[in-house]
């Protein structure tokens, strides 16, 4: 049990870790066309992030499928800033997150890319376990609590934008989308992967 508790802390770590905070970009980019009203939508999107992460981790912990981690780390970067797109094509056609299923494919689309992320180091911990699903039910456990942590977060700042100030949600999705869109260029340009 205590190993587990450190695989669980460990995917708290891992998506909370400020240095990191290409998740967080990641999950407040994707929280951000909804209402605290659609809460439940955003845990499910967190969920299937979630699932499709740990499945690549597996794919990756398993020997299945490996991935250039320097084509990986650029592919993140493209899906926070491909999101925040997405939230500014919503907020110019009205639709405010009501398409789900084009929010969950993408999700888990990109979980999976942010998955195969984290593949290399998450082995490195791998190499002395004799069971790995423990640790990696124990890492997506931690993971799900931040990510749901983060993307409640983002609905109650939301909230309180909306509440405290004039500013209209669809402005406020906008300015923030554009905003991520903008802390994300010098990431794309670091790890770049074709100079």
């Amino acid at each position: 049990m205590q190993d587990f508790w450190f695989y669980i802390k460990l995917g708290l770590n891992h998506v909370l870790d400020i240095n990191a905070y290409d998740h967080i970009l990641f999950l407040t980019v994707l929280a951000l066309p909804f209402t605290f009203k659609s809460w439940k939508k955003v845990v499910v999107l967190a969920t299937v992030f979630t699932i499709t992460h740990c499945a690549s981790l597996a794919l990756s912990a398993y020997d299945l499928v490996l991935m250039d981690s320097g084509l990986i780390e650029f592919l993140i970067t493209i899906t926070i800033v491909m999101t925040a797109i997405f939230n500014l094509l919503y907020v110019k056609s009205g639709a405010e997150g009501n398409n789900l299923w084009l929010h969950m494919l993408a999700t888990a689309f990109f979980g999976l890319i942010h998955g195969f992320g984290f593949s290399n180091y998450f082995k490195m911990l791998m190499a002395e376990e004799v069971n790995t699903l423990s640790p990696l039910l124990g890492f997506a456990l931690g993971i799900e609590i931040s990510q749901v942590i983060i993307v409640l977060s983002v609905l109650v700042v939301s909230l309180l934008v909306s509440s405290l100030t004039k500013v209209k949600h669809p402005i406020f999705v906008a300015l923030l989308s554009f905003l991520i869109i903008l802390l994300t260029l010098p990431m794309l340009i670091e790890t770049f992967p074709f100079i």
